[in-house]
């Protein structure tokens, strides 16, 4: 921590991140009233390329290298992060260091022609992310998914200008925006399953400030940090990137945890469902076992096809 007690907290610069960072900063400051935190924001790689696909990019990282870039050099104490933007595997100099409360994980449909049952046939529908774009035509094969990339104003302006039938986005950025209006549908995580961590704000720091860790330990949601521990586990044992569309949700109830994970081949066509249950106090043993038990349902080849 520095000297004069000032946290400087780095965010990406868009409507929602920043939005995100202040959330996490008012509850630091809750329970922190002695401390200052400061915003700085960052322009990363998936900012600045707003219309390139994320697999384009890269996929893994596109949001969060330039705030670890941040970290290192000194600049930003501490860093937040959407976790499902955050690869699986963190650098050795950084840590994630808390997790926030989970806001709603659900898959999101805005359209102008109502629920997802309700769209016309051949309806455009625009998502960002293959494993909505695989889903939605498991739901609708005669839909016609087109990529989206952009703010979340900018793809709500593509329904209302009438370019798009409809867009399915994260259900928490919108609810975060004040834009929960905005929902014609929450799509059940059972035929949406949501991203590993989505919903949940990661809190990345340098690994040896232990200063830092302590302070920021005290917003840390032991749930959500069980369940996402879990989801992470499960995504980093299949060793999936972005080129293979993955999901995984767990919840934590009456003393167990219970992890779904879906993986499906790029181009879709096939999807594989699994459910474990297990302790939630060895979530990363749990996120393995459901990917070994997928991995022997077929994941495997899905996971070899997409590096060919």
């Amino acid at each position: 921590m520095k000297s004069a007690k000032c946290i400087v907290v780095g965010s990406r610069g868009s409507k929602l991140a920043i939005i995100q960072s202040e959330l996490v900063m008012s509850e630091l400051a809750k329970r922190h009233p002695h401390v200052q935190f400061e915003l700085l924001t960052v322009t990363t790689t998936g900012d600045r390329r707003k219309h390139a696909p994320l697999e384009q990019l890269g996929g893994e990282g596109v949001f969060v290298k330039e705030l670890e870039d941040a970290l290192s050099a000194g600049r930003v104490d501490l860093a937040v992060h959407s976790l499902k933007d955050m690869p699986t595997e963190t650098p050795g100099e950084f840590r994630l260091a808390a997790v926030t409360e989970r806001a709603d994980p659900r898959d999101a449909l805005v359209s102008s022609s109502g629920k997802l049952a309700d769209l016309p046939p051949n309806a455009r529908v625009g998502t960002g992310s293959q494993r909505r774009a695989v889903q939605l035509l498991a739901q609708r094969p005669d839909l016609d998914v087109r990529p989206l990339r952009g703010n979340v104003d900018t793809r709500l302006s593509k329904v209302s200008s009438g370019e798009l039938d409809a867009i399915v986005l994260a259900a928490a950025g919108l609810l975060r925006l004040g834009l929960d209006s905005m929902i014609t549908e929450y799509l059940p995580p059972q035929a949406f399953v949501p991203a590993v961590g989505q919903g949940a704000l990661g809190i990345e720091i340098r690994g040896e400030d232990d200063e830092t860790a302590e302070l920021v330990g005290h917003v840390n949601h032991e749930a959500t940090w069980l369940g996402v521990t879990s989801e992470r586990a499960f995504l980093q044992s299949l060793g999936g990137g972005c080129r293979v569309p993955i999901g995984a949700l767990a919840t934590v109830e009456d003393a167990r945890l219970h992890l779904m994970g879906m993986v499906a081949s790029p181009a879709g066509g096939e999807i594989l469902h699994a459910e474990v249950e297990g302790n939630p106090l060895a979530p990363g043993e749990v996120g393995t076992q459901l990917a070994q038990k997928m991995m022997g349902m077929g994941a495997a080849s899905l996971l070899e096809g997409s590096e060919q």
